[in-house]
């Protein structure tokens, strides 16, 4: 029996939600084109074999401006300490660019050995894979490298059996049929957070969350939610709503048919606007996602 601790990490979008979904056999994270979409830590459990890994899913690696920004960063790095492995992933599209290089950067300093895993490689040429890798391999900060497609999965067998061989030997740290530590008003959060990103990303700026204010399991077995959409400012609810609330009628629609599946029962589920200006200002807020909240 063994249970090892791994932590994906690397720069925004690189794929790693993706990865951890595909890890773990269901989706346990949310996935949208928009940068910094991971806000927290999210954990992922997988078996193979007789070998339990635990795998820390975190925010993108950037240079941070705001509060929140800097609480993102700081679970990004504090998940790879935390961690027995580390996992770097690189989107090959953009290569060795300034943002992998400072992180590459900052493991160097820290002297800390990880695996390299260039994702998406189903866009981009052999010899330009091969290139990247031999420079990256340079740095001497990497033990092993994998090729990827977290997508379509090709290559992520060979990189879960590479860890779990890694794994050390120790009692399991979650049931065998668990998938996830996040509770589900958390993860019902992020259901509604994906549909916001997914269905208004053009429209509305980065600072948008979602809380679960209500969760009430019904005598019928079903259960109703209610949840708050944050904005920041007037117009920006007025986007969120939508003309006549159709905008929010269809974010509740796709939210709860997700929910649904999710839950495996019927979800009533209704939706809030509500302008909170400094709602990235709030330490409960933080709290919530389970972020520090740093000065």
């Amino acid at each position: 029996m063994k249970c090892g601790f791994v932590a994906l990490i690397g720069a925004p979008n690189a794929g790693k939600s993706t990865l951890l979904n595909n890890l773990v056999g269901m989706k346990v994270a949310i996935v949208t084109h928009k940068v910094q979409t991971t806000r927290t830590r999210i954990t992922g459990i997988a078996m193979h074999d007789e070998t339990q890994l635990v795998f820390i899913d975190t925010p993108g690696i950037f240079k941070p401006k705001r509060r929140l920004d800097r609480a993102m960063v700081g679970a990004a790095w504090k998940g790879a300490e935390d961690a027995e492995q580390v996992v770097l992933l690189i989107d090959a599209r953009k290569g060795f660019n300034d943002e992998v290089e400072s992180i590459v950067g900052s493991l160097k300093d820290a002297g800390q050995k990880v695996v390299l895993c260039i994702n998406k490689i189903d866009q981009v040429k052999r010899d330009s894979l091969l290139a990247l890798a031999q420079t990256l391999n340079e740095t001497g900060v990497f033990t092993d490298t994998f090729m990827i497609s977290a997508l379509n999965g090709d290559g992520v067998e060979d990189l879960k059996a590479f860890l779990a061989s890694r794994a050390p030997e120790g009692p399991y740290m979650y049931p065998e049929d668990q998938v996830s530590d996040m509770t589900m008003r958390l993860i019902a959060a992020e259901v509604t957070r994906e549909k916001v990103y997914l269905r208004l990303h053009d429209e509305l700026p980065y600072a948008t969350t979602v809380e679960t204010e209500k969760w009430t399991d019904q005598k019928d077995g079903s259960v109703r939610i209610e949840q708050v959409i944050h904005v920041q400012r007037d117009t920006q609810k007025g986007i969120v709503i939508g003309k006549g609330g159709a905008m929010l009628k269809q974010l509740g629609q796709m939210a709860r048919e997700e929910l649904e599946e999710l839950l495996e029962r019927r979800v009533h589920l209704f939706l809030h606007v509500r302008v909170t200006e400094r709602w990235a200002e709030d330490r409960t807020v933080y709290q919530d996602m389970g972020l520090d909240f740093v000065d």
